[in-house]
């Protein structure tokens, strides 16, 4: 989960405006309830009316109700209103509604006390001023008052229903303004944080030697950087929007639920722990199975990738019910793992909801007493279950966010274990640039290798060097070490022992950039891009004239192919090559490393899906234009190499044998099994 919230916190600065915004949405939403207190009990049920001294007084009334008053009283009174005119008292137009609150305090008293007198009713001895009753007394005293001074109660009312109502549509257009606000900062966050995820995660997927792509596996990283992503794009997203709002709310309800002065508190508090626990149960219940979603969501990415790669193959040999079942079972894994965490996150809804309407009930029972008693308003009741609702909302919106929070906080973490691992191939701080056009000179030094973690060399003491103007070719069995001495040249794989030159320069004390852009590269399976064939032979050097790509073409052979179409080198490649033969492949490939024109040339066993005779015209145009470069082959079929200078024969990772095709054929029993294995007595 660190990494989560380490991953939103890069944003805090508009995070903080959004949690500005939410401020203001959660203060104009609690204001709602407020108005709608006073529509119910001031403009329903006070007719409008919110002091209960009125806005006009005949002078009669005014005369008795001053009778019951102390001399203080009546000097308060006196203050409130101007001379009588037309024998009615009216309200100072310049009081102010803190001093009307002040007389509410000061005269409720003596004005409750009249008007109990004119309907016939007794107050209490001792007299509670936050008696609703009573202010209600008030407030019926000040209406009749007005009545009777002949102002229009009706005009009063609506008067006051239009601001309360007012008041609510500009509430209301704030909140919509604010909300479509922090959801477009929220959105645009969440787009920003996936994006920057995917650029940091392809960029150090790149820099990986092949012994970390080993590690994380191909279809683990596609995950990461699609599913994964998608997760904490979206949780940050909802993070921003709900999981910041909910404390805004709960802390601006809470305030305004003890501001009502229902005292139900204790209703609120009983469904905030009812809620927490059931919360708790559940988030217990579903985290394990969260654990392993993503690990599934790997492995069925894993065996669909297998299969799709394969489909020729399966069908070639009938296995399709086998790769179905395989498919089937780590699809039915992943099902069950998502069916019971689905299944215990739907039932927080009901239950939630349950609770939610269980304290609403709760809450109208109570008030309901109370109200029949005299001490709550109807109003009153109605905010209180708004802001006791918002209360409970906000603890479902952060439980809403507890389905999503475990597997972005585990997607993250995914993420970051990416992030945060170093290629163990990396430039030194001192590294030097490579000039291979003064020496392609490569030298093997009594190197050995294994791989990270393993206990045997798979190399050892491998000792030869590569001259420009030579090809040295590497044979031996499957298995004997031929790829993995290549991929030491341009740093696939650092030496265990010993050290790898060119130039007389440590490759791993020069730049790989430097050092990479002075090789050719042709890998054993031939890898095309999607695009044209021009794109994919540009590969080797997007400066490359038109002139330039097809002599590369022509020197691997390609044009016998290419010009058949009509599209010529605008064909359409699709991905991965699949609309090529193998041959075409390995030919476009040469064709991409001879266009990028290099000093050192690398080639692993790239010619064995050519015919012979093509295999010989090819290698006759590319001693011809690489003459004065070095040359590097891996091969299986002695005749592909048997005119090279330097023959390194590999045998168990060891070097058994070296030097030329004659020289060989008498002093490497090896060797000679392999050439007459395949040439029979001509290799003599």
């Amino acid at each position: 989960m660190k990494n989560l919230f380490k991953t939103v916190m890069k944003y805090k600065g508009i995070a903080l405006f959004v949690l500005l915004l939410m401020a203001g949405q959660a203060f104009c939403e609690m204001n709602l309830p407020q108005y709608t207190q006073a529509l119910i009990d001031t403009g329903i049920q006070n007719k409008g009316i919110e002091h209960i001294l009125p806005e006009a007084i005949t002078e009669s009334e005014y005369d008795a109700l001053a009778e019951g008053m102390s001399d203080g009283e009546k000097s308060y009174l006196e203050n409130a209103y101007e001379d009588t005119e037309g024998g009615i008292h009216r309200l100072k137009k310049d009081i102010s509604e803190d001093e009307l609150d002040e007389l509410d305090d000061i005269l409720l008293e003596p004005v409750a006390e009249r008007y109990a007198n004119q309907i016939g009713e007794t107050l209490p001895t001792v007299i509670d001023k936050d008696d609703r009753n009573i202010k209600a007394m008030g407030i019926a005293y000040a209406a009749d008052c007005d009545e009777k001074a002949g102002l229009d109660i009706m005009a009063i009312q609506n008067r006051f229903m239009l601001r309360c109502g007012g008041m609510m549509l500009l509430m209301s257009l704030a909140v919509v303004i604010l909300t479509t606000g922090i959801s477009f900062l929220a959105a645009k966050v969440g787009a920003d944080i996936g994006r920057d995820l995917r650029k940091r995660l392809f960029a150090n997927v790149m820099s990986f030697s092949n012994a970390e792509m080993n590690e994380f596996k191909t279809s683990s990283l596609i995950t990461r950087a699609t599913n994964d992503i998608q997760q904490v794009q979206m949780t940050s997203t909802m993070m921003l929007r709900m999981m910041l709002y909910a404390p805004c709310i709960c802390t601006w309800s809470i305030i305004k639920v003890y501001q009502t002065h229902a005292h139900m508190n204790f209703i609120v508090v009983t469904g905030v722990i009812a809620i927490l626990l059931l919360v708790g149960s559940l988030f217990a219940i579903s985290m394990p199975k969260f654990k392993v979603m993503q690990s599934l969501v790997d492995a069925l990415n894993a065996v669909s990738r297998e299969i799709l790669t394969g489909l020729q193959v399966i069908r070639a040999f009938g296995q399709e019910k086998l790769e179905e079942q395989r498919f089937d079972e780590a699809n039915t894994n992943l099902y069950r793992n998502q069916l019971f965490v689905n299944r215990a996150m739907i039932s927080m809804t009901p239950l939630l909801m349950i609770i939610m309407y269980g304290v609403t009930i709760w809450i109208t029972w109570v008030s309901a007493k109370r109200i029949d008693m005299g001490v709550l308003q109807v109003g009153t009741m109605t905010a209180f279950i708004a802001y006791a609702m918002e209360i409970v909302f906000s603890f479902l919106m952060i439980a809403g966010m507890a389905i999503f929070l475990p597997r972005a906080g585990i997607a993250a973490d995914r993420i970051y274990e990416v992030l945060e691992t170093e290629s163990s191939i990396k430039d030194p701080d001192d590294a030097t640039e490579l000039n291979a056009a003064k020496d392609a000179t490569v030298r093997f030094e009594h190197v050995s290798f294994k791989y990270p973690d393993a206990e045997e060399n798979v190399l050892t003491d491998i000792d030869f060097e590569a001259k420009p103007g030579e090809t040295t070719a590497i044979v031996g069995a499957t298995g004997s070490g031929k790829s993995t001495v290549i991929n030491l040249v341009p740093r696939f794989f650092d030496v265990s022992e010993g050290r790898v030159t060119v130039g007389g320069c440590d490759v791993r004390e020069v730049s790989m950039k430097s050092l990479r852009d002075a090789i050719g590269y042709v890998p054993q399976k031939g890898i095309l891009f999607s695009g044209t064939v021009e794109d994919n032979i540009r590969w080797g050097d997007e400066n490359a004239t038109d002139d330039e790509v097809r002599e590369a073409a022509d020197i691997a052979q390609a044009t016998e192919f290419i010009d058949q179409r009509e599209d010529g080198f605008k064909r359409e490649v699709s991905q991965g090559g699949a609309n090529v033969s193998g041959g075409q492949k390995q030919r476009l490939a040469i064709a991409r490393a001879v266009a990028k024109k290099p000093e050192i040339f690398i080639f692993d066993d790239s010619f064995s899906a050519l015919d012979m005779k093509t295999d010989l015209k090819l290698r006759q145009a590319l001693s011809d234009k690489t003459k004065e470069k070095t040359r590097i082959i891996v091969a299986q079929r002695v005749g592909t190499i048997m005119h090279a200078e330097q023959i390194i024969v590999l045998d168990e990772g060891r070097i058994v044998g070296k030097g030329t095709h004659d020289e060989l054929m008498k002093s490497c029993e090896i060797y000679r099994e392999i050439a007459i294995s395949q040439m029979g007595e001509a290799a003599v």
